[in-house]
């Protein structure tokens, strides 16, 4: 048994910001997955014993705002070290530094709600047996998929993350994706609170040994998924990634003209080979779309007829009217003339970072998006796979730009068929932080819960090529400048998540609160 100090601070605020600060080693880069074990677990003794000190020795009314401040104690450890590398994004420009105390506090304050409100919900059914426990995950995922989907969404850090150092584990989510995941990793999390007690009974040594076996099958399937894979290229297309490893400074202090020579240098194009070359967010930080042909010369002395060229830059709409223009995030392919062949407007905005929630009030005190420009990016309205073209063998990409691809079951519709997803990012805003990291690790999720290659170009961050399987083939790191080359995959076989998305983690949700009704009915 676990004893605690007699301090209502200690139990509900201080411990719990402890644990949820703990939590966060189970993510890349540290993957220490094992400290979920104790945290879970821990939360879940706060829990019953916020229950019992509030029936004897706090105050009686109200006392369920109690299990409200505990759970957002948690939170606010968990997304204050978990997500402190926002705050580096301000201070890039003097603008934002006042507020960096925003984005350290405030933010992860907002978040911590999700967790308040789930340990509220819990907090009433705390009870000494198995039947909370299961209330305890089935509430935290719901949770967790409400902050991933609610507003715009921020399904940054779900719990299910802590495995991406094992594929073998991972295998799964092409099957139930990540939020099914969670539930099952914060199932398996609680097993040592069944031990805790003072006096084990079969009941909890039952439910630990079915959902050991659960996890062993899980590992034994995932196992023989890598061992079984034949995936299959076209010898005849390279696809090259570039990696420029540009500063933010850079983009200020050296001509754009500068920065697409070196671009070019690192692409290293061979006139006769055909390639996709695949270059990064946010290169382009002087210009827009409408100004890319001045410098066709830089370009058509270098690629030919053989190439195709994929980059980030910002467009607008409505030229000749300012009052009714919008900007755009956008994804284009060019040829070697910059003739510009698909166009793709981001549709997933970063809030703050590419609009200001609010802007005709907040902008009259001075504010703005981060990001260049002094007017908010409006989100595009379709996501739809890239024909390359009769010349590159009508293969078909999907585009994403940067943090798009944290949205689980989102990425793409149930008919499209991509052979390659191309996921562009700048990731110097975070400097040497965990969040690229912790950013990369998305991208091996949804190449597995889609059953999709990823080509990702990330400046300072982590570019690679990354297999169905989630096996990361070829990468450059955040701080490497250089290109990865592959030939182009022949792959778009959907998986059972592709087809169905999230409504498998519901099914799962009714499958759990099935299960529970009968252990509680079978006595068990």
């Amino acid at each position: 048994m676990i004893v605690l100090p007699n301090n209502k601070f200690f139990v509900i605020f201080f411990a719990p910001f402890i644990l949820g600060a703990m939590t966060v080693l189970g993510f890349a880069p540290y993957n220490l997955t094992i400290i979920n074990f104790f945290s879970f677990s821990i939360l879940l003794f706060l829990i019953l014993e916020v229950k019992k000190r509030t029936q004897s020795k706090y105050r009686k009314k109200k006392y369920n705002r109690y299990f409200f401040y505990l759970g957002c104690a948690f939170g606010f450890g968990f997304f204050l070290l978990g997500n402190y590398w926002i705050s580096i994004s301000l201070t890039h420009d003097e603008m934002f530094k006042g507020l960096i105390p925003f984005a350290l506090i405030l933010i992860p304050l907002f978040l911590s709600l999700f967790f308040g409100l789930a340990i509220l919900f819990v907090g009433a059914f705390a009870e000494k047996n198995i039947y909370f426990i299961f209330f305890f995950f089935l509430v935290f995922s719901i949770f967790e998929f409400l902050r991933g989907n609610l507003l715009t969404g921020f399904p940054w850090n779900l719990i299910s993350y802590t495995w991406s150092w094992s594929l073998e584990v991972l295998q799964i989510l092409s099957l139930i994706g990540a939020y099914s995941l969670s539930l099952i990793s914060i199932t398996l999390f609680c097993i040592p609170f069944l031990f805790f007690q003072k006096k084990i009974i079969k009941k909890n040594v039952f439910f630990a040994l079915i959902f050991l076996i659960i996890f062993v099958g899980n590992y034994l399937y995932g196992m023989f998924k890598l061992n079984n894979n034949n995936y299959k290229f076209d010898k005849t297309i390279s696809v090259k990634v570039i990696s420029p490893n540009f500063s933010l400074k850079d983009y200020t202090t050296k001509s754009e003209e500068f920065q697409i020579e070196r671009l070019i240098k690192i692409s290293d194009p061979k006139k006769d080979k055909k390639t996709l070359f695949i270059w990064p967010e946010g290169i382009f930080y002087q210009s827009y779309l409408q100004d890319i042909k001045k410098y066709q010369d830089l370009f058509k002395d270098k690629f030919s007829e053989n190439h195709l060229i994929i980059l980030g830059i910002n467009n607008f709409t409505n030229p000749n009217n300012i009052d009714n223009r919008k900007y755009f995030n956008s994804l284009i392919v060019l040829n070697h003339n910059l003739d510009i062949l698909s166009l793709y407007n981001k549709i997933n905005l970063v809030p703050f970072g590419e609009f200001l929630p609010f802007e005709k009030t907040l902008s009259k005190f001075g504010l703005k998006k981060i990001t260049p420009g002094y007017s908010s990016f409006s989100s595009g309205d379709l996501r739809t796979t890239i024909n390359l073209g009769n010349k590159f063998n009508e293969k078909l990409i999907l585009p994403l730009i940067c943090y798009e691809i944290i949205y689980s079951g989102k990425i793409k519709k149930k008919n499209q068929l991509p052979d390659l997803v191309v996921n562009i990012s700048e990731d110097a805003w975070f400097g040497r932080s965990i969040g690229p990291h912790q950013h990369f690790s998305k991208a091996i999720y949804r190449s597995i819960e889609e059953g999709v290659f990823i080509a990702r170009s990330a400046n300072k961050g982590i570019s690679a090529f990354i297999n169905p399987n989630g096996r990361v083939l070829k990468s450059l790191n955040p701080e490497e400048s250089g290109n990865i080359e592959l030939n182009f995959p022949n792959f778009n076989q959907p998986t059972l998540f592709s087809n169905y998305g999230n409504k498998i983690f519901f099914l799962i949700v009714l499958l759990y609160i099935f299960l529970t009704l009968i252990f509680k009915k079978l006595k068990i």
